[in-house]
């Protein structure tokens, strides 16, 4: 019986293609996986037709929308998390999940073999084979791109010899790469980090300064959850969505930044992530009026280190395992409600209220009603510069300072 390849298949060229040379480099049957985390683009029954059209003896479509909304980009939410403090792991978030999926599909379809369409010098193939190494280590690998010197030239030039069912005349000046999550755009004239963005690369944002109302939106958080907006139930799936719509229109959550890739390059990535970049926003306000001070500067550190871990490809590691344990601890607190304006590429925070905020006005006022006893600063002051009064006291003496 031949070996059975489980393929991450997204339809377009590279996949398409890897399915019959994958079968006539090594002998194998293909399966192929597609996994909807809310990409859109072509209808994956479609997608599905064409890679059995294309060669795979089997073929399946996985509706994961609301399994990564809830599963990876929630945590996210609740983890603040930006890397480089800046960019929402669009991509990283949904490579653990379609793990999750490959090694599901290849033990019910009897696979030893998990290929993916990653290149040698990208995030992607570490976190694909990362995770699975740590999910199904018996898998064996493979990767086309990567493994076989595989190139888009070689791709189309084979597409064409064996008349696969697909396009291979439509070229992108883009490599793009989507989901519910956001969208990430890369290549061509980008990678000349002097070039400014054009226009039509942008999908999922307006242009934000085209001139527009403004749009209020107030969003309700349940423990870190985001759980209504403007006082309408929805599940993180529905908040997501709704937010990609309106903080999209705004031109929210464009971002132009060179990054530190994991593989050692930095890389020009231009990102969209409106419904990302206004959820987090508004947690993070959140946080600052129900997280006590010590907590909500440690966490800020964790925040930090979980995104770290999450780019890297480590999403099944013991420490991000652990680091989520602490994250749902110091989220028992942070509900409540946090209004938004979305205007100009912009989600501004302009008013927060919680039954468990912290911020107690009569302390915090400096009109009547003032319930801080002053009196009791000066001996704090005192005491709390005790320590670097007496070193530098000590640093004069012996010469230091």
């Amino acid at each position: 019986m031949s070996e059975r390849v489980v393929l991450a298949y997204s339809g377009g060229l590279d996949t398409s293609v890897a399915i019959p040379y994958l079968a006539e480099q090594i002998g194998a049957e293909i399966v192929a996986v597609a996994v909807d985390v809310g990409q859109g683009g072509e209808n994956l029954d479609v997608v599905r037709q064409r890679a059995l059209d294309c060669g795979a003896v089997e073929a399946e479509v996985v509706d994961a929308r609301d399994e990564f909304a809830a599963d990876y980009c929630l945590p996210a939410i609740r983890a603040n998390a930006l890397y480089m403090d800046r960019y929402p792991l669009v991509s990283a978030l949904s490579r653990p999940l379609i793990v999750t999926h490959l090694v599901a599909a290849a033990r019910r379809h009897g696979g030893t073999i998990v290929s993916h369409g990653c290149t040698g010098k990208g995030n992607d193939q570490v976190r694909f084979e990362v995770g699975l190494g740590a999910l199904a280590p018996d898998l064996k690998i493979v990767a086309p791109a990567r493994d076989f010197a595989w190139t888009r030239d070689r791709a189309i030039a084979y597409a064409e010899e064996r008349g696969l069912p697909i396009d291979v005349t439509r070229r992108s000046p883009y490599s793009v790469d989507q989901n519910l999550w956001g969208r990430a755009v890369e290549t061509g004239f980008l990678e000349d980090i002097w070039n400014g963005p054009v226009e039509d690369l942008y999908s999922y944002t307006a242009d934000p300064a085209e001139p527009r109302d403004a749009d209020e939106v107030v969003i309700t958080f349940d423990a870190g959850v985001p759980v209504a907006l403007d006082g309408e139930t929805v599940t993180p799936y529905q908040a997501i969505v709704e937010l990609n719509r309106r903080a999209g229109a705004q031109g929210v959550g464009r971002l132009d930044m060179v990054e530190d890739r994991l593989v050692g390059i930095k890389s020009r990535e231009v990102y969209e992530a409106p419904g990302a970049i206004a959820l987090i926003t508004a947690h993070q306000e959140l946080e600052a009026v129900t997280v006590e001070r010590d907590l909500a500067r440690f966490k800020r550190g964790v925040d930090q280190r979980w995104g770290e871990l999450v780019y890297d490809g480590l999403w099944f590691s013991p420490l991000k395992k652990a680091l989520d344990a602490f994250v749902d601890d110091a989220q028992q607190q942070v509900s409540g409600e946090v209004r938004l304006t979305l205007h100009g590429g912009r989600a501004v925070v302009t008013g927060r209220r919680s039954e468990a905020s912290l911020y107690d006005f009569g302390m915090a006022t400096y009109d009547t009603g003032d319930t801080f006893d002053q009196s009791l600063a000066r001996g704090f002051v005192q005491l709390w510069g005790l320590p670097s009064r007496m070193a530098v006291a000590r640093d004069a003496r012996l010469g230091g300072y």
